[in-house]
């Protein structure tokens, strides 16, 4: 019964989301058509959908390649932040090192490190993963942290006391503890790592469709602009609600998914 709910639940959220999505097509046409601004100030949907089908294959490639830097710089930023909280947790020094430097380095304009990323490591997909991996480590190691410390201090004292090591109160109590503040970290982290791909092509361009906005903005092709625009707000929601699915899937028993999620329902 209750996997029936999940299920229904997420059908109606994707439901709610598509209305939502329609509703706003729908009154941004009606609104080009009213006041009539030009079109390089504002294109219509309908104007935006014809130049995507007039080349798809080109935005699908770019938009692939996007995706491609996008996939693999938040799976490298999951798998680094989640080692490098675990030795954060564990470690005085490297909390006192590493995650001092991590708050300095969040502090920096990922714009003004990714020239460097380009001297570095040259103009091919390395360093747009570097500057996405820069964007996107932060909340995981952030909110990991968070979930790794949260665990009922009578819980590791008992685990103690049944003389558990390190490893298996990590593995068995502490990992799992932290998996709702984890997934809040990637759902933060995945559109984090969307930007810093797009960051990455504005720097080294030749691929994506950060590449496709700057040759279009230096065209002053607005309705091409809008088009990448649009893909790019298609691709960092499907990411999201990949990530959202990811969590209901993983995690049924935390309170967030009980009774299809909503509060009073978790509550009760």
């Amino acid at each position: 019964m209750n996997g029936l709910k999940r299920l229904l639940y997420g059908e109606s959220r994707t439901r709610d989301v598509l209305l939502v999505l329609i509703s706003v097509v729908i009154l941004w046409e009606a609104a080009v058509a009213i006041f009539k601004p030009p079109v390089i100030f504002l294109p219509p949907p309908s104007a935006i959908w014809t130049e995507f089908a007039s080349t798809p294959g080109i935005f699908i490639r770019h938009m692939g390649y996007t995706l491609g830097t996008t996939a693999l710089a938040f799976f490298l930023s999951v798998v680094l932040g989640v080692i490098l909280a675990v030795g954060i947790v564990q470690s005085k020094f490297l909390e006192r090192t590493v995650y001092t430097l991590l708050v300095a380095l969040n502090s920096v304009p990922k714009v003004a490190l990714a020239p460097l990323f380009v001297i570095w490591l040259g103009v091919g997909m390395e360093p747009k993963i570097a500057v996405a991996i820069m964007l996107a480590i932060f909340p995981i190691v952030i909110d990991t942290v968070l979930g790794l410390r949260s665990v009922d201090p009578d819980m590791i004292n008992l685990a103690r006391a049944g003389r558990a090591s390190r490893l298996q109160m990590l593995l068995k109590i502490q990992f799992p503890n932290a998996l709702p503040s984890l997934f809040a970290g990637m759902k933060v982290a995945v559109s984090f790592a969307l930007v810093g791909a797009i960051v990455g092509e504005f720097v080294a361009g030749g691929n994506g469709l950060g590449f496709l906005v700057l040759v279009a903005q230096g065209q002053f092709d607005t309705t091409r602009v809008f088009v990448s625009l649009v893909l790019l707000g298609l691709m960092g929601t499907v990411l999201f609600y990949a990530v959202d699915f990811a969590e209901r899937l993983m995690l049924p028993w935390h309170v967030s998914q009980r009774g299809g999620g909503s509060p009073v329902e978790a509550g009760g």
